[in-house]
């Protein structure tokens, strides 16, 4: 593959939604960064056990000097900047995590640059706090293009998730910028997956996972969850319907009490989405596993916190691409 020679370093890694996304682009994963135990196990298990992870605060990490990178990707701590959340942006300690994005950025200076966050960070504070991210990397010599995609309309997978994906590439010193001319987001695909192609209704999962009539909310959900076909949630007082048959956004907070999972009717009752149905709705391949003995409140919150693995793959196919037709022109 065109792009094995190509290595990566993730900041931010989670359980490894963008590094498997660039790994199944054809890139080499070289050095990772996480600083949530669970999430790391999560991680080396799925991912050849990860010796290159390092599992520390960001502040107090550095990639080796040894280490040659040509990529550095973030799916930075989005909460600051979100809608759910109270978007304090740079006020927030989270929020000013993406400095120390940029310290590793300037420490390598990669090739390229990827970022993957809330499509709030666009509109937060009037639009200066992207304007202020952009700015860091145009200032560092860097060409930037962004987009908000939704998972339903660029993965072929049936979750409602916007997000914006950056993209820079490291202009050369004459401030051309060869790759950013040649580079595109990918275009959108048909949806035709429904949650059936993830969640199947006719398997029961554990009994843990289901409402049972002795709950205080069991007559309200038994009652307007009427449709096997689609994906609920119970928010606070009334049961949500969602429409257009797809998964609404998943979030970290599922991991909170198991509050805030989507539920569905099966054959055998009313129920949350298990963890794994939940990767699932992330686009991860069936074999990727949580660790055996792991609590569900964690899963939740590492499914919520990942990303969309395909549209991941599909970004850095293109990046891959250009990156590899200026060095055919180059030769």
């Amino acid at each position: 593959m065109m792009s094995e020679r190509f290595t990566v370093a993730s900041l931010f890694a989670g359980i490894g939604g963008i590094c498997l996304g660039f790994k199944q682009a054809g890139c080499k994963l070289s050095w990772a960064n996480e600083i949530d135990h669970d999430a790391c196990e999560t991680y080396r298990l799925n991912l050849d056990d990860a010796p290159y992870l390092v599992e520390d605060d960001i502040y107090n990490v550095s990639v080796p000097e040894d280490k040659h990178i040509d990529i550095v990707v973030a799916g930075f701590p989005c909460q600051a900047f979100s809608i759910a959340g109270y978007r304090k942006g740079f006020d927030d300690e989270r929020g000013v995590l993406f400095y120390q994005v940029m310290r590793i950025v300037k420490d390598v200076r990669p090739r390229a640059v990827f970022l993957e966050n809330v499509k709030n960070l666009m509109n937060h504070d009037e639009g200066r706090t992207y304007k202020c991210i952009r700015s860091l990397l145009t200032d560092n010599g860097y060409d930037v293009t962004e987009k908000v995609m939704n998972t339903m309309e660029y993965a072929n997978i049936p979750q409602n998730r916007e997000r914006i994906y950056v993209v820079a590439f490291k202009k050369r010193e004459d401030g051309s910028c060869p790759e950013m001319e040649r580079f595109s987001y990918p275009e959108k695909l048909e949806l035709t997956k429904t949650i059936h192609d993830i969640v199947d209704v006719h398997d029961r999962k554990a009994d843990k996972f289901y409402y049972h009539p002795d709950h205080k909310y069991y007559e309200e959900l038994n009652s307007k969850m009427v449709n096997p076909d689609t994906v609920y949630q119970w928010r606070r007082i009334y049961v949500r319907e969602n429409k257009s048959n797809v998964c609404p956004t998943l979030t970290a907070n599922m991991g909170t009490g198991g509050h805030n999972v989507p539920l569905i009717r099966d054959d055998f009752g009313i129920r949350k989405l298990t963890p794994e149905e939940c990767l699932g709705f992330q686009g991860f391949p069936k074999d990727y596993h949580f660790p055996e003995g792991m609590a569900d409140s964690h899963k939740y919150k590492q499914a919520g916190n990942s990303v969309s693995v395909p549209v991941i793959k599909r970004i850095a196919d293109n990046i891959i691409w250009a990156i590899h037709s200026v060095d055919n022109d180059d030769i």
